[in-house]
This record gives C-alpha cells, structure tokens and sequence, in this order.
C-alpha cells in the first residue's frame, strides 16, 4: 500500500504557498502521494478556492519523487481537450507522476448551478463517460475525431503525449458500486471511491475493497484507494486501522486532515507497516 496526503484547496489559513510547503514536507517526511480536490466555489462567505491544476503545478516544480494527483475533476464543468491538455502538460512538467482523477462530482457542489452549468447528476454522468472518451482518444497522440452528445473533435493529433505511453493515470472516482461507476471506472488505472449506502455515504471497508479488487481482477496493477484519518500519535493503531484494507486489496490510503493539524500528521509520517 502507498500513502498519500490530501492538501486543502483553500490553501493553509488561504495561504496556497505554505500548502504548497506542506507538499514538499510530505516528500521529505516519506509520503508516497499529494492530491488535491476540484471545486470552483464553496459558496458566499466560505473558503477561498485554488485551482487545482495550478497548484500541482507548483507541487511539480517543487518536488522530485512524490506522486500528485486530483482527485477529482467533475468532467462536466471541464471541456476534455483542455483537461486532456493541461494533464499531459502537467505529466511531462513532473517527469510522469502525476495521476489525474476524474468523476461526475459531488451532488451538493453548488458551482455548477452559480455558473449556469448542469446541475443535473444525469447529464453530468453523461457528459462525464462522453469526456473520457475524448481525453482517452487525444491522449493517444494519434488522429482523433469524436461526434458526440456534448463533444466534437474533428481530426486531432495532439501532442506531446503523456510521458508514460499513450495515458496519464487515471483514476475515477464515484459511488460504489454503482454500476455507471464500475464501467467508468473499467476505463481507467484505478478507482477512488467511496461506499454508497442507505443513508448516504461512507468511507470503503475491507469486504467492499475485496468485491472491487474481484470486479477488476483482469487488471491486476487496477489500484484501489482508500482513504480517512489516522492518529499520527499513536502509530500502532494507524497501522492497524489500515492494515485490513491493504490485506484485502487496497493499494492507495488517502490521508485527511484538518488544516491545524495537518503539518504535524504529515510530519509524523504514513501509517505504513
């Protein structure tokens, strides 16, 4: 299993910079990943927003060995080529490891409808599979063309391609196990999900990684990520809190954190066996 460790996208205290700091300590102090979610807007009176795409930027040029990835991209706010574009940019920027995720987005996500895009999760799941295919198609750096629902590409060879072959890797994200999200995420290097239930929402168990890890068994680099919060101070039940979930599946753990104790837990390092 490796570890990873979510940076705020509001900034540290609406500092971008001192996150940006934070992505270089989680490098030194033995993390395996920094992600990033994707919003454009929390709404009247809350957080400042960054751009993700960005501020990986900036965590590319700051580091030398430390994965990146957006975790996720709400395709339906996001035309493809550009997405398509800015990740293999970004790709050849950190010498190949970045790791793009993407997804229909979250349902409370107030941006979509403040900016006049579909607020429906329908439509969006819809321009989502349509988008993906595009960004699959341009990555290949071959002659694309595309007639679509929501998307035309007429003859495009673009270029460069991603640095790793004919992808960056690709993640997607949503509910599972919704059946849209298995045959999105069959599409892509792995999923990061989260469990659907009766009462909305939680985090994936050793049994759901287990069910996931049979779904895509004829992918066996397929990566499953998974994610919560550890207590750093205690790291015998950290490890022991992630231990079943790499036993049975998962490769990737997403840290969470708040922002006041977020440079302490990454100080402290991964729960890592």
């Amino acid at each position: 299993m490796r570890f990873g460790i979510t940076l705020p996208i509001a900034g540290v205290d609406g500092d971008l910079r001192k996150a940006l700091e934070y992505a270089v300590l989680a490098e030194k102090a033995g993390w395996d990943g920094v992600f990033i979610e994707d919003y454009v807007y929390f709404g009247p009176g809350k957080s400042p927003v960054f751009d993700p795409w960005i501020t990986m930027a900036g965590v590319a040029a700051r580091t030398e060995k430390i994965r990146m990835g957006i975790t996720v991209t709400p395709l339906a706010r996001r035309r493809p080529w550009m997405v398509a574009k800015q990740a293999a940019t970004l790709d050849h920027l950190s010498g190949g490891r970045l790791i793009v995720g993407v997804g229909v987005g979250a349902s409370e996500d107030r941006s979509f409808a403040a900016f006049g895009d579909p607020a429906d999760i329908k439509v969006r799941a819809e321009m989502t599979d349509e988008a993906l295919d595009v960004i699959l198609g341009l990555w290949t750096g071959r002659e694309f063309s595309h007639r679509g629902k929501y998307y035309q590409v007429n003859d495009v060879a673009m270029l460069p391609k991603p640095v790793n072959g004919s992808r960056v890797t690709l993640w997607i994200g949503g509910g599972w196990p919704r059946k849209s999200v298995i045959a999105r995420a069959a599409k892509g290097d792995g999923a990061c999900c989260f469990k659907v239930t009766d009462k909305g929402m939680d985090m994936l168990n050793p049994d759901d990684v287990r069910a996931m890890k049979a779904t895509f068994a004829s992918n066996p680099a397929f990566d499953i990520v998974v994610g919560g919060t550890t207590p750093g101070d205690k790291p015998a039940k950290a490890r022991a809190q992630v231990a079943p979930l790499a036993e049975a599946g998962a490769t990737w753990w997403s840290e969470f954190g708040s922002p006041k104790t977020l440079r302490r837990r990454i100080e402290q390092g991964p729960p890592r066996a």
